[in-house]
C-alpha cells in the first residue's frame, strides 16, 4: 500500500472512532430512576446532557433545580406528585441568593443572562402546594414544558422569564393564585418587548387561575388550541409604553369561555371579571377562529374581546380581529377602548353587540 494510502485509512479510522489515536465516542444517554422516597435533585445533579431522569409514581417533599442543558425530568403522569418539602429550612441571610426552595418554588429551570440553559424538557408529572410557583423558568432557550399539571400554587402555576423558543403544550394549570401560564420578557422592569423567537402555547387547559395566560413584553409567539374557563380573564397581552410594543403574535383556535371569576383590583390593573381576551398596547396581533363566549363582567376590562386603553398610556395598533366567533359577552362581545379609530382591524367576525356600535 502506498504512503499516502496509509495516511488516508489512518484518517478514516480515527474519525469512525477505530485504530490507534480515535477520539473517544460520546457517553450514550442514560435512564437515572427516581423512586418514592429518594431525592429528584440528587439524580438531577448526577445527570449529564442527553440524560432522562425519570420519576416514579409517588409523592416527592422538594423543590427540584435544573441547570443542565440536554437534560429530560419527566414522571409518570400526574401520580408522580412534588409538593413542599415537610420540613421547613431556616432562612437565608439577607445577602444570600434565593433559591428554589427558599423562593416557594417547585420546579427552577435556570440558566445564566448570557448562557441560557438549553433543550431541556419537563413533563408527565404534577406539583402543586407551593407558595409562589409551581413551575419557574429563567434564562433557557427551547424548554419544552408537556403534560405538567401545575395545580393550587401561591402565585404562577407554570412560568417563564428572559427566554426563547420555549414550547408550553398539553399543561394542565388550574387554581393558582395568579397567572396558570406566564410568560414575560421580565417582571423586575419596563422596558420594549423582546423578541422569544417562536415561542409556542398549544393546547393547553388554563381554569380557575386569576388569569389563564398572561403575556407580558413578549413579541413573535403562537398561542392555539388553548381552553381557557372559569379564570378572572381569559387570556392578557400586556404591553407598556416603551417600544419595541408586545405583540407580532398569533392567537387562533383557542376556546375562551365563561372567564367569571372576581380578582380585586392591583397596582397595574383594576378589578377583573368577565375578560376573554384583552389587548393592552399590543400591536400586530393577529386573533382568528377563535370561539369567545359568556364571559361577563362590570369591570373596564369585561367583554369577550377587549382592546384596551391602559392606564399607562399604551395603545393598540395594527391588530386584526378576524373571523372569530364571539357571543353572549358582556357588556359587549367587541370592545374597543382606543381614542384612535380605524388603526385595529374587525372583519368577518360572528358577534352581537359591540363598544362603539358598527364592529360586529
Amino acid at each position: 500500500m502506498k504512503r499516502n494510502h496509509v495516511r488516508y485509512a489512518a484518517f478514516v479510522a480515527v474519525l469512525l472512532g477505530v485504530g490507534p489515536g480515535a477520539f473517544p465516542a460520546a457517553a450514550a444517554p442514560r435512564t437515572l430512576t427516581v423512586h418514592p422516597g429518594e431525592s429528584i435533585q440528587k439524580a438531577v445533579n448526577a445527570a449529564r446532557a442527553g440524560d432522562t431522569v425519570f420519576v416514579q409514581a409517588g409523592t416527592y417533599h422538594e423543590s427540584v433545580t435544573v441547570k443542565t442543558s440536554g437534560l429530560t425530568l419527566r414522571g409518570a403522569g400526574p401520580r408522580t406528585v412534588i409538593v413542599p418539602p415537610q420540613k421547613k429550612k431556616a432562612a437565608p441571610s439577607p445577602k444570600a441568593a434565593i433559591g428554589c426552595v427558599e423562593g416557594g418554588k417547585g420546579i427552577c429551570v435556570v440558566g445564566l443572562r448570557n448562557k441560557p440553559v438549553a433543550n431541556v424538557t419537563v413533563s408527565d408529572l404534577r406539583v402543586t402546594g407551593f407558595s409562589s410557583v409551581g413551575l419557574w423558568s429563567l434564562a433557557t432557550d427551547h424548554l419544552t414544558v408537556q403534560r405538567v399539571r401545575s395545580e393550587k400554587n401561591g402565585k404562577w402555576g407554570i412560568s417563564q422569564e428572559h427566554s426563547t423558543r420555549g414550547v408550553f403544550r398539553s399543561n394542565i394549570a388550574r387554581g393558582n393564585g395568579d397567572a396558570g401560564l406566564y410568560l414575560a420578557n421580565t417582571t423586575m422592569s419596563e422596558k420594549g418587548a423582546t423578541d422569544s423567537r417562536g415561542l409556542v402555547v398549544e393546547g393547553n387547559s388554563l381554569e380557575n387561575n386569576r388569569n389563564g395566560l398572561t403575556i407580558l413584553r413578549l413579541r413573535n409567539l403562537t398561542v392555539q388550541r388553548n381552553h381557557l374557563t372559569g379564570n378572572c380573564a381569559g387570556l392578557m397581552v400586556i404591553g407598556d409604553e416603551n417600544k419595541p410594543r408586545a405583540g407580532a403574535l398569533t392567537i387562533s383556535g383557542n376556546q375562551v369561555l365563561h372567564n367569571n371569576k372576581y380578582c380585586a383590583k392591583t397596582a397595574r390593573l383594576p378589578s377583573v371579571q368577565g375578560a376573554g381576551i384583552v389587548l393592552a398596547g399590543a400591536e400586530n396581533a393577529l386573533l382568528t377562529r377563535n370561539v369567545v363566549a359568556g364571559n361577563s363582567g362590570k369591570s373596564s376590562l369585561s367583554g369577550g374581546i377587549v382592546l384596551f386603553k391602559s392606564f399607562v398610556g399604551a395603545v393598540n395598533e395594527k391588530n386584526r380581529v378576524d373571523g372569530n366567533w364571539i357571543t353572549a359577552n358582556a357588556p359587549a362581545d367587541l370592545v374597543n377602548q382606543n381614542a384612535t379609530k380605524g388603526s385595529n382591524l374587525f372583519r368577518g367576525n360572528f358577534c352581537r353587540v359591540s363598544i362603539p356600535a358598527g364592529l360586529c
